[in-house]
């Protein structure tokens, strides 16, 4: 019997991840525990494990694919003695349940990432019903055309992709008329192309359409657009939140960092040293900063807080999350429990959990939650800038240069 393989949720608030990358192929043998996947949330790139034995028959979700539902096919086992061609993949509900052990179903959309393996964005939708439509052979779908779904084998989309054929021109001959890879060699050599996309101008643009469904109405090269991974979109969407329900005021101090500078270069020279007569600890100044920030949030409380709809959460202790910029975004992993901790060990926790920020490897619990932040630019030579606050916090602290 056939085993799904099902998009993990891999924090309690997930419910889309992207499908980073495979790390094995169809044909491979898995046992538990083997890695097999990456899969990127807004934050991190975490690994996925196998927990069946098997042979990968279907990769059903092609690595690279954003907003994969939580509980939908990825991919497909065959148990030992089954012919991995023969294995049919499994409908996303059906799969959860039995994984789950009989929990609720995923949520709505899996079945449609599961039967697909490239899924249509809202923006080609809209953008191809605007667009015309050729007429010279209708789509193969692979389902006798009830769905207008196209299924394909991960090899033969790729091999089409590669050489410009346009699948809804291709005769599928596998099971349930899937297109394999014969099918795409056979459209190849006998010249069946994509049509040349429509030119589109200004005028001619269907009012009331997105930007997204604007830009793909445009002939191509006239832009580069570059997608959104799932943490650029978390960014927006949460800093769009914030500024829109969170009254903002700013207040701004300058202070002498004089006394700082000389005790950071008195205590760096006490440092222990290692066995290569390196420095065991070596404090920056932003280790300074998170010290002090929790110790005036320790001194008043009210403002130690953080925002819920029952009630302003005050907290005991003080949970200073710290912005490190990343490829691509932004992170903000926790020191916990600051107000408590001596600067040394300040300073090695944030450069091991910003080596791992960088490196996307921090577990969720690493980077969620916190009462405050704080944003340091001053190393860049900004003098002052307005820092977005990061709900629920009540306060960030935006540090300029010294």
């Amino acid at each position: 019997m056939a085993i799904p393989i099902l998009m993990p949720a891999l924090s309690p608030t997930m419910e889309h991840g992207r499908l980073a990358k495979w790390l094995v192929k169809e044909g491979d043998t898995v046992s538990p525990g083997d890695v097999i996947a990456e899969i990127e949330t807004d934050k991190a790139t975490m690994e996925v494990e196998a927990t069946d034995e098997g042979t990968v028959a279907r990769i059903v979700v092609p690595e690279g694919t954003d907003n994969v539902p939580v509980k939908a096919v990825i991919a497909v086992l065959a148990e030992e003695g089954e012919d991995p061609a023969s294995v049919e993949v499994p409908e996303a509900g059906a799969g959860a349940a039995a994984s789950a052990g009989g929990e609720a179903g995923p949520p709505a959309g899996a079945a449609e990432a599961a039967a697909s393996t490239a899924k249509v964005a809202p923006a080609e939708k809209a953008a191809a019903s605007a667009a015309p439509k050729p007429t010279s052979a209708p789509a193969a779908t692979g389902d006798g055309g009830k769905s207008g779904r196209i299924f394909a084998s991960p090899l033969a989309r790729r091999m089409a992709k590669e050489a410009g054929i346009d699948l809804s021109l291709v005769k599928g001959s596998g099971p349930r008329g899937r297109i394999v890879k014969q099918d795409v060699e056979k459209a190849i050599a006998e010249g069946v192309k994509k049509p040349a996309a429509p030119v589109v101008t200004a005028g001619a643009v269907p009012a009331g359409l997105s930007d997204d469904q604007v830009f793909a109405l445009y002939e191509e090269g006239s832009y580069d657009l570059m997608p959104l991974d799932s943490m650029r979109r978390t960014i927006a969407e949460r800093l769009t939140l914030s500024k829109q329900t969170v009254p903002h005021f700013y207040l701004t101090v300058d202070c002498i960092i004089d006394r700082l500078l000389e005790a950071r270069a008195r205590i760096n020279a006490t440092a222990p040293k290692d066995a290569d007569g390196r420095p065991e600890w070596k404090l920056s100044v932003n280790d300074f900063i998170i010290k002090a920030w929790a110790m005036a949030l320790k001194r008043v409380p009210a403002a130690n807080a953080t925002w819920s709809n029952a009630g302003i959460m005050l907290h005991h202790h003080v949970d200073v999350a710290v912005a490190v910029a990343i490829e691509g975004g932004l992170i903000t992993p926790v020191i916990r429990r600051a107000e408590e901790k001596s600067l040394s060990v300040i300073s090695r926790e944030m450069r091991n959990l910003a080596a791992r920020a960088r490196g996307r490897k921090l577990m969720p619990e690493e980077y969620q939650g916190g009462a405050t932040s704080i944003s340091n630019l001053g190393m860049y030579g900004v003098k002052e800038f307005a820092a977005v606050i990061n709900p629920p916090h009540a306060t960030i602290l935006a540090v300029g240069q010294g």
